[in-house]
């Protein structure tokens, strides 16, 4: 019980820090909505990178980009703008998530993610 119960804080912290990144982003670069969107934007966004990779990450270079793109292609589709804003709004968001999940490393908080933000 306790283990689901740890996973399921892992769960939400990382949601919430991929909603800072991607609204930090969203925030800078385009018509941010609310938090809840960015949250939203980033579980969308973590389920399309999972179904990308398992259906084209075998593909060496090619499946990375494929996978990538379905992440962009989210963001394109939860915020206006085009492909360079959606690249500008991940970019700002991992950077986001980053400077976040250091801080609560700092603080004793380590091993969380940012959950729809790649590579954070």
């Amino acid at each position: 019980m306790v283990a689901a119960i740890d996973s399921l804080v892992v769960f939400v912290v990382s949601a919430l820090v991929g909603g800072i990144g991607i609204h930090a982003g969203a925030l800078v670069l385009s018509d941010a909505r609310s938090y809840e969107h960015a949250v939203w934007t980033a579980l969308i966004g973590a389920l399309a990178w999972v179904v990308a990779s398992a259906l084209f990450g075998w593909l060496p270079l090619l499946g990375t980009a494929l996978t990538y793109l379905a992440y962009l292609a989210v963001i394109k589709w939860r915020y206006r703008g085009g492909w360079i804003t959606a690249a500008g709004i991940a970019l700002v968001g991992w950077l986001a998530a980053s400077l976040v999940l250091s801080l609560l490393s700092a603080v004793g908080f380590g091993g969380f993610s940012a959950l729809g933000i790649p590579g954070a």
